[in-house]
């Protein structure tokens, strides 16, 4: 029986009723696979061994054929004792720690990778966490993206303001739609948002024209080694926003993809295999690539919802076929 490790937020904290590492731990549990429940405190690297101070995980089984919130109760999930295993025991480990992506996150990655070169699979690869920053990697793919510049200079930052005049700002290290400015011609306030977001000129920021499709939703579309689910998550803004996010308030709505979506998917497909970056989130308003999420994409729960999928059982399955074939 594989045995499955889930390093995540304390478990008692994430929402029953959208959380998508949750329904990936429902789909290890309905494929029989042994499931560890793991923080990054319990990671200990000794004697040139990481050892994982884990808990075995399981959900009760009429919760987890649903993940319906209202059957959850009190005792939706159940714990072992905590035991203390070499890392290198499991056959995966999924990495869906939420950010921050601080310093304690990329030494979270450096454990992880010790344990990557004994065998364990990492979803997603520790290195790729790592190196792909979820703004600067969509540069990545330019025919992909909308015009846009990365600097922390005031007179490069302004005349790319001044050139389009309707740009959105936002820093590179942002999540869930915070520190996102959209600074239209004559704005008042252009110098102190740049000031405040570059951290009076210390920090790289990312500028990034406008896109008025934005008000028909900001679509997340998922991955799965490399192949797009067919539909997207279009994260509506509410009234008087121009951010998607649902954690800023956004509605989901789902659709299709779109020719140029499944376009935008072929051209990243390829260097997310390569990186092995086995789950992700892309992010497109209209026609424009806008970021590629590698830490730990959301949105799996109302997709399988609205279109009956059953993208987290796709995901577990695509891991276990790459454990057989190596």
């Amino acid at each position: 029986m594989p045995k499955i490790a889930f390093l995540m937020d304390p478990i008692e904290t994430v929402s029953v009723k959208k959380d998508s590492t949750l329904a990936m731990i429902a789909a290890a549990q309905q494929r029989g696979l042994e499931i560890f429940y793991l923080q990054q405190d319990g990671l200990v690297l000794s004697a040139g061994v990481v050892t994982a101070l884990t808990r075995s995980l399981r959900l009760r089984d009429d919760f987890c054929a649903t993940l319906d919130p209202n059957t959850a109760g009190d005792d939706w999930y159940a714990l072992g004792d905590e035991q203390a295993v070499a890392l290198a025991e499991m056959d995966i480990v999924m990495m869906r720690k939420d950010p921050p992506f601080d310093m304690e996150y990329i030494y979270t990655t450096y454990l992880l990778e010790r344990a990557e070169t004994e065998g364990v699979m990492v979803v997603n690869r520790p290195s790729a966490l790592r190196d792909c920053n979820e703004k600067l990697f969509a540069t990545l793919f330019p025919q992909c993206c909308p015009e846009l510049i990365v600097s922390r200079r005031m007179d490069q930052l302004k005349a790319f303001h001044k050139q389009h005049a309707n740009v959105v700002f936002k820093k590179l290290d942002g999540m869930g739609g915070a520190s996102i400015f959209r600074v239209m011609e004559q704005d008042p306030n252009l110098s102190v948002v740049l000031e405040t977001l570059t951290n009076s000129g210390r920090e790289q920021i990312m500028g990034q024209v406008y896109l008025p499709e934005i008000v028909d939703g900001d679509k997340r579309i998922l991955l799965i080694n490399g192949e797009p689910v067919p539909y997207a998550l279009a994260r509506i803004p509410s009234a008087g926003e121009t951010r998607g996010n649902l954690a800023a308030g956004g509605r989901g709505e789902g659709r299709p993809l779109t020719d140029r979506d499944q376009w935008i998917a072929q051209q990243i497909g390829p260097e997310l295999k390569r990186r092995g970056l086995m789950f992700v989130g892309i992010d497109v308003i209209g026609d424009y690539l806008t970021e590629i999420n590698v830490t730990c994409p959301t949105c799996i729960r109302e997709l399988n919802e609205q279109f009956g999928l059953d993208i987290a059982g796709d995901l577990i399955d695509t891991c276990l076929q790459h454990l057989e074939n190596t």
